[in-house]
Formats: structure tokens, sequence, C-alpha cells
């Protein structure tokens, strides 16, 4: 019998389990053949501070210093662009504001990344603290902290059963039982699935697909120190990729929980925008592919005990941000299992726990 099962091996069951593990025997169960299968195997892979819900934005800067120095460090620069046209001055204000970026001239953008067509956009923000994420190495380095504390990673173990126990619950997963006291829901697309199995309420976490593109670099370019660059109002994105550059069309339309795909009227209305921006047409696809971003009625992450069932605890509805706010929001969840004062803020806290999404 393990102290914590944590059902889900993306980024948020891995970096969970990690902290947890400190402290409590932990088995990780995963549904596919890999950890990192589903949406942690299909980010951009951005750490941006000022990217998302002031919720969301605390916990990027409570997890910068640990990216920044935790085993060596797991970022990389990169930079972040935004571009406008002239009838979107007013939306490309907000972003400036927003996100926190600089104003730059037209030349300025072009500098930064050639492709541009200085007759299709007016405006342009660049803000220098954007960076690449080594994801699989902080996944990597997530399970090791697991194994090393002893804890256990069991693939290609679906969850078909959970019931309720007088001492904690038991699972069945991949034809095996697993037994513990407390049961972390770190599932993304699939949480309010395994909520139900677990007899606990839905609090409403909807999948939202995101697809995403794999170009040839535009006039065999060197992309390396190209910025991530957007559209206003995040209408697409565009961030090189190992001699590549992906293009997304920034979709967010809602599906069912599944192993997701590209829509091809989608990526094609996507990459549209993005030649709406360049001089160079897209010829050709490398790649094409989609993943869930999963959210809570209201887009903040879902962190801690549900206040009916204080032994299952909530870890979903990262939006996209999994990776980004990994570190605290895990600190977060181990700090609130194990009934400690987290070190955030009380008023921060609050707008995580599911609490403010029971009525």
């Amino acid at each position: 019998m393990s102290d914590i099962v944590v059902i889900g091996g993306g980024i948020a069951g891995l970096s969970a389990a990690a902290r947890l593990s400190e402290h409590f025997s932990v088995t990780v169960l995963e549904r596919e053949p890999a950890t990192g299968y589903h949406a942690s195997g299909r980010s951009a892979a951005m750490f941006e501070q000022n990217y998302g819900l002031p919720s969301t934005v605390a916990l990027n800067k409570a997890s910068a210093q640990y990216h920044r120095e935790a085993n060596g460090g797991y970022l990389s620069p990169r930079g972040l662009m935004i571009i406008a046209a002239r009838e979107d001055a007013e939306a490309f204000d907000d972003d400036v504001v927003t996100m926190g970026i600089e104003r730059i001239s037209k030349d300025r953008a072009v500098e930064l990344v050639p492709i541009l067509d200085p007759a299709k956009f007016t405006f342009a923000g660049y803000h220098e603290a954007g960076y690449d994420i080594d994801t699989d190495r902080l996944m990597q380095d997530f399970i090791r902290q697991i194994r090393r504390n002893g804890g256990a990673i069991v693939t290609k173990a679906e969850v078909t059963a959970i019931t309720r126990q007088t001492d904690g619950w038991q699972v069945v997963a991949g034809g095996q039982t697993y037994d513990a006291a407390k049961l972390v829901n770190a599932a993304g697309a699939w949480a309010d699935t395994v909520a139900q199995a677990a007899g606990i309420a839905p609090i409403g976490i909807t999948p939202r697909r995101r697809s995403m593109a794999r170009i040839p670099a535009p006039e065999d370019r060197d992309l390396r120190n190209w910025p991530m660059f957007f559209g206003v109002g995040e209408s697409w994105y565009a961030k090189p990729d190992a001699g590549a550059l992906l293009v997304s069309p920034a979709d967010e339309d809602v599906v069912a929980p599944q192993d997701a795909w590209a829509d091809d009227m989608v990526l094609a209305e996507g990459l549209a925008r993005y030649e709406g921006m360049v001089r160079t047409p897209v010829i050709r696809l490398l790649a094409s592919w989609a993943g869930l971003r999963s959210f809570a009625p209201d887009k903040a992450l879902v962190l801690g005990p549900d206040p009916d069932e204080p032994d299952f605890i909530w870890c979903a509805g990262q939006g996209g941000y999994g990776f980004q706010t990994a570190p605290a929001a895990s600190q977060l969840l181990a700090d609130l299992v194990r009934g400690v004062t987290p070190a955030l803020p009380h008023d921060l806290v609050a707008q995580l726990l599911p609490d403010r999404l029971r009525t």
C-alpha cells in the first residue's frame, strides 16, 4: 500500500509526485506506454513570467528560480515578440501592458525575424525575458527524484475502477489493484472523469485543442536566435524548433478528452494568419499534431484537497501553463497535502483551491 497514488504521468503528476515523494510513499499511474504522452509531450515549451491570469503569473514567478537554478537550470534564451496591423492598435496596446513588453521599431522587428514583411504590420513589441524550457530534462529529473525516494511509476495503467475504502482508496489500473491513503488527480483532460469514477463531483474541467504545424526553415535560414513571435491577442504564434519553425493557430476549440489531432481547416486558417505577416508562404508541412489544454471554469489552476473529500486531491486545470508553473504548483500541492503553511500568499492560494468552484 502506498501513502499516495497519483493518477496521471504528465508534468503535473510527475512534479507533484516528486515533491510528495520527499515525505510519502508514492505510486504514479499513467494510462499510456510512456510518461508525458499527451499535453506534456506537445508543449510549446516556453517560459514567460507575465503569461496567463494573475494567479498563473504568480505561480510563474514563484517557479522562476527553480527553472533557472535547479539541477543546473532548465532555461535557455529565446525572447518573445508581438506584431500587429494598424487596425489592431488597441489590442496591441493591451498586450504591451499585460505582458510587460517594450515597443520596438519595424526595422528592429525585421532584424529579429527577417521574414517579416514590413508592409503587413504596423506595431511590434519585444520582451527579452522569454525562455525555452528543456521540458524533457525537467520531466526526467522529476522521475529520477520519485525513484530515488522509492516511488514507483507504472505505465500502461489505465484506471478502470476507483473505490473509497474506510482507510483510503483502492484503484484498479492495468489489471492491477493499488491501495493508498490519498489519491491525487493529475489526469489532465480526464480529471473530471477520474473524479466521477471516485464518486467525487466534477469541477468542470474543459479540454481545448491546440494545433501545431512544423514547417521547414523559411528560406533555409538559421533560426536559432529568432524569438518566439505572436500575432496580436495570440491569434497565432511561431517558434523555432530544432532547425524548423513551429506555427500554431492558437486554437482553443472544446473537444472531448482524447488523443487529439490537428484539424486541417483550423490549421490552414492559422497558417494563413501567419502568412499574413511574413514574406514567405508555407509550401509544405514537415508534421502536424495537436494537444489538449484543460481549463477550469475560471481558467485558474485547481490545486489541493477536495472540500467534500480531503483525501482526494486535485492537480488539474493547468491550461497550457503546466511546465511554467510546475515547480511552484507542485510545492504548493505538497504543502497542502502535508498540512503545512504554504510559502505562497494566502489570497493566492485561495484562488487556486478547488473550494472556489463548489457552490
